[in-house]
């Protein structure tokens, strides 16, 4: 059941993997939602944006995301050479799951949330992969700037803060920042219901 799903994630089944106009719908509806509930919820997206980085609860929610997602991958990609050293990356993974929580609590939402970025990302652009439309691009550049900002997030988890404030320094920039989400969730759910 798992390795079925993996390889439906992943693309690794003969009759193919999770389909583009699924995944750029579902894609494009999350930036639409969420976008469109922080510009009608604003002072109160805003002081969640705020206490995000230093609350260690949403750390918790999204490090044990991560590692069962981790586990989930690693109990089930080909791992070519390595095959037998499959149940020592797993414990080693458990292991810095329990580390993290217990030795790493500064900033630990922000980090756990940069390592959900990367793991979402495969799935994603795995989607895209190799497809004719060239509006199936829209996907593989959001998960590349999931990629990039995730990176940043887990090796220098104070810039979300730095970030955060940035963007609420001003409402224009807010405005700006909800209304592009918006814009480009709606680019992408056009170029889903008609070409993909």
């Amino acid at each position: 059941m798992f390795a079925d799903l993996y390889d439906y994630l992943y693309h690794l089944a003969p009759e193919g993997g999770i389909p583009l106009k699924g995944t750029g719908i579902v894609v494009a509806l999350a930036l639409i939602l969420s976008h469109a509930w922080a510009l009608k919820n604003t002072a109160k997206t805003q002081a969640f944006l705020k206490a995000f980085p230093r609350t260690f609860k949403w750390g918790v929610i999204l490090l044990t995301i991560d590692m069962i997602w981790s586990v989930f991958a690693l109990a089930n990609m080909d791992m070519g050479e390595f095959f037998d050293k499959r149940r020592i990356f797993i414990m080693i993974t458990i292991g810095g799951y329990v580390a993290v929580l217990v030795y790493v609590k500064e900033f630990l939402a922000v980090r756990a949330l940069g390592a959900l970025m990367l793991l979402a990302a495969g799935p994603v652009l795995t989607a895209a992969f190799l497809q004719p439309q060239t509006s199936r691009l829209l996907l593989p550049i959001l998960a590349y700037v999931w990629i990039i900002v995730g990176m940043y997030f887990i090796g220098m988890p104070f810039l979300m803060r730095d970030w955060v404030n940035w963007l609420l320094a001003k409402p224009q920039r807010w405005n700006l920042a909800v209304w592009s989400g918006i814009a480009y969730g709606a680019v992408l759910l056009l170029a889903a219901i008609l070409f993909y």
